[in-house]
């Protein structure tokens, strides 16, 4: 049995290390926790003692094969209670992620088995982030920034690279949601942004927000 406070730090350690080729400094987990160092620093010596993650002083951390696959167990139940929340109890996916972040520690095998049975076994999350399967299996799109396309391709929204409130809510307001269908139809020379297609009407999208908007190519 872990608690959650262990699971929020292999979480973490999981998510930074995707984004890097190196082992995982302390004080990036401390930046991304926004907790001190010396708090990192002691959870990693508790984590290392239970063989999920390997740790060595100033050479900073990575997950054990048992400590990526919790990871990856918190990740599949925190992303499907967001599939919950939004599709079931009808909030919206700006007001999802802190509740998840609470209730993703509910440890019941049974219980998450079933839900994702019960959600028709979902691949993403509102946000277009996969989830992971049972057995830690992770399906990704094809995807690349809606800031590089060119004119006249037609693309899906698949996933955010920015969660934030503030995107969030300004993409509802703009009527732009995962799984929207845009023709890109003129780039703009002054400010980079986009001229689309969404629904039969013209939208123009900053570059702010092309650059944090993962598509895939549709035909």
């Amino acid at each position: 049995m872990h608690t959650s406070s262990e699971e929020n730090y292999l979480k973490a350690i999981y998510y930074l290390s995707k984004k890097s080729e190196f082992a995982v400094s302390t004080n990036a987990v401390a930046d991304h926790l926004k907790t001190k160092a010396s708090s990192v620093t002691d959870m990693m010596k508790k984590l290392h003692q239970k063989k999920l993650i390997n740790y060595k002083k100033y050479k900073g951390v990575l997950l054990t094969k048992k400590g990526e696959k919790i990871s990856l167990n918190i990740i599949r139940k925190h992303r499907l209670w967001e599939v919950f929340l939004v599709e079931c109890l009808n909030f919206k996916w700006d007001e999802v992620h802190d509740i998840a972040e609470q209730i993703e520690h509910i440890n019941s095998e049974q219980l998450i088995n079933s839900l994702d049975k019960f959600l028709g076994f979902p691949k993403y999350d509102p946000h277009g982030d996969p989830i992971p399967d049972k057995n830690g299996k992770i399906n990704h799109h094809e995807q690349f920034m809606l800031s590089d396309t060119k004119k006249d391709q037609k693309v899906e929204i698949v996933g955010l690279l920015d969660s934030s409130s503030s995107l969030l809510q300004y993409l509802e307001k703009s009527n732009i949601k995962i799984g929207s269908k845009v023709k890109i139809k003129e780039r703009l020379g002054f400010d980079n942004s986009l001229i689309v297609e969404l629904k039969e009407k013209d939208l123009n999208i900053s570059e702010r927000v092309t650059n944090n908007l993962f598509v895939k190519l549709i035909k």
